[in-house]
């Protein structure tokens, strides 16, 4: 495999190098004959060198580092803990874990949602089991009976004659934050973070139109990952690896010429390109070969082959096959433009969310540390499908599968999309591995295809008090 020619820049500012003779997004976006229709905010480039200096690995394998996280970071910010359809009625609860945190998400009787810390007041016993959802009139300490109902105040105190000293009016159940975003519900554990509205900025408005809210979770596998919560996720920050991590996608998949942008310290974002390829594929890939690579998995679902028209392109005619297959499941996309169907558009809101939007299916992920082990980790991967005309269909049910399993073993799943998640993941952890045995200490980041990576440390020493600039 042939790298595609240096580039020579020493007239360039740093990270202002972009990949050789290949298009930028912007040109390939602005080069779609449904342009005008795109979002305005595929149209932003927001780029900004961050700097170039080494990232230690102990900010990976230190364990005085992950409790610094977890001390000074993690109930600081705002996470995104489940969806709303997981607690559509009264008395449906949803348990999100982050390390030694847990919370009960609950709706209560007037349709509030509330999130609780899950651990009663009598000796700490944990209300409800940890990963569990479910549906409890009233949240009750399964040990000794301390009951409090679904708006946090305690209701029943057995043998209360023993405990004069408590003051029933006191006695609630101490609360987090919560706010709600696209059919997502938040937490946030300080009193004194800022709304969620203003840490999500801008990435409401460039979401508006995924219409994530008018969705259901139709897959949702939980996959245990041996590496540091932040080895999985910096995965997906970048297409740096498809090249040589994804083969299969060469022909139809822009990598190297990626786009990346920085709005906030909480939210950045990548642009890749579907329907061109990529820079290593030497530039001699027809439009038919493009179109053959987009059309992964099981052919036998097509009801006839796709082809490319004379003086057409695999961008339109793979945007025009997914329209048609999204409208006949009830949902019309007819007026998206090409890149809305086909891109991959990914926003990451700091810490753990992932947002991938497109019109048709979303694809959302979640990385957090498993436990206070600080080389574990649980990705979460939910689907979001739009919802049909019966109505919206309850969330699918979580699949938890262990380090060695694969993707592919999970009813639904296609093999060729399994493959991927299963080299995706199948690296992470030799990298944990390989950050304990180097003599080399510490990460060496691309100026701009690595940049959200960088862009996150930052954010971490913005929250552990080490930021310089």
């Amino acid at each position: 495999m042939n790298a595609p020619e240096r580039l020579h820049t020493p007239d360039l500012r740093p990270g202002d190098a972009r990949c050789p003779g290949a298009p930028t997004v912007q040109e390939v976006l602005r080069a779609d004959p449904d342009a005008d229709r795109q979002p305005p905010s595929y149209r932003i480039d927001s780029y900004r060198f961050l700097g170039d200096a080494d990232i230690p690995f102990e900010r990976y394998t230190d364990p005085a580092f992950f409790k610094a996280e977890m001390d000074l970071m993690w109930p600081r910010v705002w996470q995104w803990a489940c969806r709303e359809e997981h607690i559509p009625e009264a008395g449906d609860f949803y348990v999100y874990d982050i390390g030694p945190w847990s919370l009960v998400i609950t709706r209560t009787e007037s349709g509030e949602i509330k999130a609780y810390y899950n651990a009663c007041l009598h000796r700490g016993t944990k209300l409800k089991p940890s990963f569990t959802q479910g549906w409890s009139p009233k949240l009750a300490c399964p040990f000794h009976g301390w009951t409090w109902d679904l708006d946090g105040k305690l209701i029943e105190l057995p043998c209360s004659w023993d405990f004069p000293h408590v003051d029933h009016d006191k006695a609630r159940l101490p609360e987090a934050r919560v706010g709600t975003w696209g059919g997502f519900v938040f937490v946030c554990m300080d009193d004194d973070a800022p709304s969620l509205e203003e840490y999500l900025a801008p990435l409401p408005d460039h979401a508006a139109h995924a219409e994530l809210a008018d969705r259901y979770v139709s897959l949702h596998i939980q996959k245990e990952l041996p590496c540091n919560w932040k080895v999985a996720s910096e995965a997906f920050l970048e297409s740096y690896h498809t090249h040589v991590t994804h083969p299969q996608l060469q022909n139809g998949t822009g990598d190297t010429n990626t786009q990346y942008d920085t709005f906030s310290p909480h939210i950045n974002r990548l642009v890749s390109l579907a329907g061109v390829a990529s820079p290593y594929s030497g530039g001699s890939v027809s439009e038919e070969e493009i179109l053959e690579t987009m059309v992964l998995g099981d052919r036998s679902s097509l009801s006839e082959p796709l082809t490319v028209p004379e003086g057409g392109s695999a961008r339109s005619v793979m945007a025009d096959y997914f329209k048609a297959a999204i409208k006949a499941g009830g949902k019309d996309l007819d007026d998206r433009s090409t890149a809305e169907i086909i891109d991959t558009v990914g926003y990451f809101a700091f810490p753990n969310g992932h947002f991938f939007l497109a019109p048709s299916f979303p694809i959302i992920y979640r990385f957090r540390p498993l436990g206070m082990d600080h080389t574990r980790a649980l990705f979460d991967l939910m689907l979001l499908a739009p919802i049909p005309p019966g109505g919206r269909p309850d969330p699918y049910e979580p699949v938890r599968i262990g380090v060695e399993d694969s993707y592919g073993s999970v009813p639904g799943v296609d093999a060729s999309l399994g493959q991927i998640y299963d080299q995706d993941t199948g690296n992470m952890g030799w990298m944990q591995e390989g950050m304990g045995a180097a003599k080399k200490r510490s990460a060496t980041f691309a100026n701009y295809q690595e940049s959200r990576i960088r862009h996150i440390h930052q954010t971490i020493d913005m929250y552990l008090g080490l930021a310089t600039g």
